[in-house]
């Protein structure tokens, strides 16, 4: 659990950017001169998905409170 967090903390890897951004850039008819917006376009997605998963995460993982006994 604290891997993950960590993870999230530190963004996607260079590795992950460089293969999303290869897809995206293939996707795309493979332009050329486009490779700094494929690469911002894929690390803005993998930090969009980071942040729904640990959303997501946060809201079935527990962080809700039980109800108080009166």
């Amino acid at each position: 659990m604290m891997r993950d967090a960590t993870a999230r903390a530190t963004g996607p890897t260079f590795d992950q950017i460089r293969r999303r951004a290869y897809e995206l850039w293939e996707r795309n008819h493979q332009p050329m001169g486009f490779e700094i917006e494929f690469w911002l376009m894929a690390e803005k997605e993998l930090r969009a998905e980071r942040d729904r998963a640990a959303k997501a995460e946060a809201t079935e993982g527990g962080d809700s409170f039980p109800p108080q006994q009166a």
